[in-house]
């Protein structure tokens, strides 16, 4: 089974949101996302101030397998990108919940974070 830390919330698209003390939000995607991607190539990342929308593509991340978009889990402002992935894709598969984070975002309605499926929830959406 996928790691899936109890201090994010989660997505059905498989991305992952951790709430940071200073208001943003960091976003990536799981442990299960990146192992049925398989190995990064390349990370598309979007620019500071750009906007994210819910549900919209924000980052593209490439694998020999396949091109994925990463999807906005809520509104919000691009504060952030994680430069290290222009030259370290794999940090998304070596460390999907920390080095190999993806973004971070101020969002238009912090709250959104807690409509998200927490740990539990995600759990069972992998199962099914």
């Amino acid at each position: 089974m996928s790691e899936v830390p109890s201090d994010r919330r989660y997505t059905e698209s498989h991305e992952w949101v951790q709430k940071l003390s200073d208001g943003t939000v960091r976003i990536g995607i799981t442990d299960h996302a990146q192992d049925a991607l398989g190995e990064r190539v390349f990370a598309g990342l979007p620019g500071r101030g750009e906007k994210a929308a819910r549900g919209d593509g924000t980052a593209v991340v490439e694998s020999v397998k396949a091109a994925s978009d990463i999807y906005a889990p809520l509104d919000g402002e691009v504060i952030e990108a994680n430069t290290r992935l222009v030259d370290q894709p794999e940090l998304i598969n070596n460390s999907p919940y920390t080095d190999g984070w993806i973004l971070r975002v101020r969002p238009v309605r912090p709250d959104d974070v807690d409509k998200l499926l927490d740990a539990a929830a995600y759990e069972h959406t992998l199962e099914a």
